[in-house]
C-alpha cells in the first residue's frame, strides 16, 4: 500500500470504530425487559444549583431483574432524585421511603417490544449512515490523492479496500442489532 493513502485508511478505521462504539451505547439505552443501572444514565438531578448525572450523587443497584434501588449519597436529595426521575420522562415510578428509591420495572408488553426493536433498528440504520458518511471521505480523499499524481490501478485498490471495510463493518452492524432484537422479544 502506497503510503500516501495509509492515513486515509487510518482515519476511517477510527471513523468506522466510532460508529460501532455510538450504537453500543444507544442500543445499551435501551431496555430489554432487565432491570440495568444505565436505564437511568439520562437523569440530571439539581444538585447544589447545578444539573449532576444521578449516577454521580447516588448508586444505582439492581437487586433482581425487575427492580433499580437508588441509594443517595446524601438523604437530603431524595426527593431531588425522585423529582428528577419523574421528569426524566422514562416512565418509571419510583417510591421513595426515605432514604432510598425503588423504582420496579414492568415487563414490557409485545406492542412495547415491537416499538423497541423499531428504535434499535433505527440505530443501526444511523450507524450505516455513518458508515456511507465515512466511505465518501475515504473515496473523495482517494480521488484527491489520485488528481495529485497517485496511479489509476492504486486508487481503483484503494477504492476496493475501502469498500471491504464498510462491508466488514456494516455486516457487524447488523449482528448487533440481531443480538439486541432477539434480547427484546426474548420474553
Amino acid at each position: 500500500m502506497d503510503e500516501s493513502l495509509k492515513p486515509i485508511f487510518s482515519n476511517l478505521t477510527d471513523g468506522l470504530d466510532k460508529a460501532i462504539e455510538h450504537l453500543h451505547k444507544e442500543l445499551g439505552k435501551l431496555r430489554a425487559g432487565k432491570a440495568t443501572p444505565s436505564m437511568l444514565e439520562s437523569v440530571m438531578v439539581e444538585y447544589y444549583g447545578s444539573p449532576t448525572p444521578l449516577n454521580q450523587v447516588a448508586n444505582i443497584n439492581t437487586p433482581d431483574a425487575r427492580t433499580l434501588v437508588i441509594q443517595p449519597w446524601e438523604k437530603s436529595i431524595v426527593q431531588d432524585i425522585e423529582r428528577a426521575i419523574i421528569n426524566s420522562n422514562l416512565g418509571y415510578n419510583p417510591q421513595n421511603d426515605g432514604e432510598v428509591i425503588i423504582i420496579n420495572i414492568p415487563p414490557l408488553t409485545e406492542e412495547r417490544r415491537r416499538d423497541l426493536v423499531k428504535n434499535a433498528k433505527r440505530e443501526a440504520e444511523n450507524a450505516k449512515i455513518s458508515l456511507r458518511n465515512e466511505r465518501k471521505d475515504a473515496l473523495d480523499k482517494v480521488k484527491q490523492l489520485q488528481k495529485d499524481g497517485l496511479s489509476e490501478d492504486m486508487a481503483k485498490d484503494a477504492e476496493g479496500d475501502v469498500q471491504k471495510q464498510i462491508d466488514s463493518y456494516s455486516s457487524k452492524i447488523d449482528k448487533i442489532f440481531e443480538e439486541k432484537e432477539g434480547e427484546i422479544m426474548t420474553v
